[in-house]
C-alpha cells in the first residue's frame, strides 16, 4: 500500500466513523431493552451518557497513541474495542446485569469510541492539505449520518431475533467491517506530504503542515481554551436539543408521536450533512468567519423556537440547528490545523474532545433543569439562547487571538 490513493483513506475514515457513529441510534434500543429487562428509563439512557463521556475522556490520551503507533493500530483497537463492547452489551441484556451494560455499552464501548472517532481525522487533513475542512467533514459526516443505517436494521433485526442476538450481530459486524477499514488508514510518507502541500494553496497555514506546533506548547496559549469553551457552548445547547426533540416538537409545535419521531429521523440527516456543508465552505471563507456566522445562525433559530410554535418554522429551525451542531465537529479539526498545524494534530484534537465528554453530561442536564423550573421548554431556549450570544463573543473574540498565534 505504498501507493495509496488518499481517496481511499479517506472513504476508509468515512466507513470507519460509519460504524462508530451507530451510537446516535441508542434511542431505538431503548425502549425494547426497558421491556425486555425491566431496567428504568435513567438507568438506560445513563449507558449512552457514560459512552459520550469516555468517549471524549479517553480521546484526550488516544490522540497522543495515534501520533505514536499510527492510525491503523487505533482503529483496529477502536473495532476490537466497540465490537467487544456491542456483544458483551448483548450478554449484559439477556442476562440482565445492568452493571455488565455500563461497563460493556459504558465504557469499553465508550473508549472504542474516542479512539476510533480521532483515529482518521488527524491523518486525512495531512493528506488533503488544500482542503482540510472538506476532508475533516467527509469523514466526520459518517458519524452523523450513521443512525440512518442502523436504526431501520437495527430495528428489524431485535424483531426478528431479539435483542440481545441483535447486539451480538452488530458488534462482529462494527468488529469485522472497521479491522478492514482500518487497513486503509495510513499517514502519508513525508515526500507525499510535501507533493500535497505544494500542490495545494500556498500560504502560511499549508506550511503548517510539516512544522505546527507541539501539543504541550499549543494547550498553554488562550487560543486553545476559547476553541474549547465555544466547543463546549454548541455541543451542550445541540446535545440538549437533540435529547428532547420529540417531546419540544410535541408540546411547542403541536406534532403527534408517530409525526414527531419522523422528524427525529429527518434531523439525523442534517446532522450529518451539516458536517460537509460548513466545513466546505470553511475552506472558501475561513475558519474564524464560519465560526461566527454559525453562533449567528444557532441564536436566529433558537429565537425562532422561542417566537413560533408554526410545525413548519420548527421543523427548519430544528434542521438548520442540528447542522449547526454537527458543523462544530467537522470544523475543529481544520480550525486546530488552522493555528496550530498538524504535527501533533491528533492530540490535540483527543484534549479538545473533552469538551464534548463534559458537553454530554452538562446539555442534557441543563435542559431538564430550566424545564423543570419553567415547566415548559420556552425557558430552556432563552438559556441556549444567550449561550449561543456568549457563543458568538467568543468567536468575534478568536478571530481576534487568531491572527496572533504561529
Amino acid at each position: 500500500m505504498k501507493n495509496l490513493n488518499r481517496y481511499v483513506v479517506a472513504v476508509s475514515g468515512v466507513v470507519l466513523h460509519l460504524m462508530l457513529g451507530s451510537t446516535y441510534a441508542w434511542s431505538v434500543f431503548r425502549n425494547p431493552i426497558i421491556s425486555e429487562t425491566g431496567w428504568d428509563i435513567s438507568s438506560v439512557s445513563f449507558a449512552f451518557s457514560l459512552a459520550i463521556f469516555c468517549l471524549g475522556m479517553s480521546a484526550a490520551f488516544m490522540g497522543h497513541l495515534v501520533e505514536r503507533f499510527g492510525p491503523r493500530i487505533m482503529g483496529m483497537i477502536s473495532a476490537i474495542l466497540y465490537g467487544a463492547g456491542n456483544v458483551l452489551t448483548g450478554l449484559a441484556i439477556e442476562t440482565q446485569q445492568l452493571w455488565l451494560l455500563y461497563v460493556a455499552y459504558g465504557i469499553l464501548g465508550g473508549i472504542g469510541l474516542g479512539s476510533g472517532y480521532i483515529t482518521p481525522v488527524s491523518t486525512i487533513i495531512k493528506w488533503f492539505p488544500d482542503r482540510r475542512g472538506l476532508a475533516t467533514g467527509f469523514a466526520i459526516m459518517g458519524f452523523g449520518f450513521a443512525s440512518l443505517v442502523t436504526s431501520p436494521l437495527a430495528q428489524s433485526l431485535m424483531i426478528r431475533i431479539g435483542v440481545g442476538k441483535t447486539f451480538y450481530i452488530l458488534g462482529l459486524v462494527y468488529f469485522f467491517v472497521m479491522m478492514i477499514a482500518s487497513q486503509f488508514i495510513k499517514q502519508p510518507p513525508q515526500e507525499k506530504i510535501t507533493i500535497l502541500t505544494h500542490d495545494g494553496k500556498k500560504n502560511a497555514m499549508n506550511s503548517q503542515i510539516i512544522t505546527g506546533l507541539k501539543a504541550n506548547v499549543a494547550i498553554k496559549s488562550k487560543t486553545f481554551y476559547i476553541i474549547w469553551l465555544t466547543l463546549f457552548i454548541n455541543i451542550s445547547c445541540g446535545l440538549g436539543l437533540i435529547s428532547a426533540a420529540s417531546p419540544m416538537a410535541q408540546d411547542l409545535a403541536g406534532y403527534s408521536a408517530e409525526s414527531a419521531a419522523l422528524l427525529v429521523g429527518v434531523l439525523g440527516i442534517f446532522n450529518g450533512f451539516g458536517r460537509l456543508l460548513w466545513a466546505s465552505l470553511s475552506d472558501y471563507i475561513g475558519r474564524p468567519l464560519t465560526f461566527i456566522i454559525l453562533f449567528i445562525v444557532n441564536f436566529i433559530m433558537t429565537s425562532s423556537l422561542f417566537l413560533s410554535f408554526n410545525a413548519i418554522v420548527f421543523a427548519i429551525a430544528m434542521s438548520i440547528l442540528m447542522t449547526c451542531y454537527g458543523a462544530g465537529f467537522s470544523l475543529l479539526p481544520a480550525y486546530l490545523s488552522d493555528i496550530f498545524g498538524t504535527k501533533e494534530l491528533a492530540t490535540l484534537h483527543g484534549y479538545s474532545l473533552t469538551a464534548w465528554a463534559i458537553a454530554g453530561l452538562f446539555g442534557p442536564l441543563l435542559l431538564s433543569k430550566t424545564y423543570s423550573w419553567g415547566n415548559s421548554y420556552q425557558l430552556t431556549l432563552m438559556v441556549f439562547g444567550f449561550l449561543f450570544l456568549f457563543g458568538l463573543l467568543l468567536s468575534l473574540y478568536l478571530r481576534k487571538l487568531t491572527t496572533k498565534v504561529v
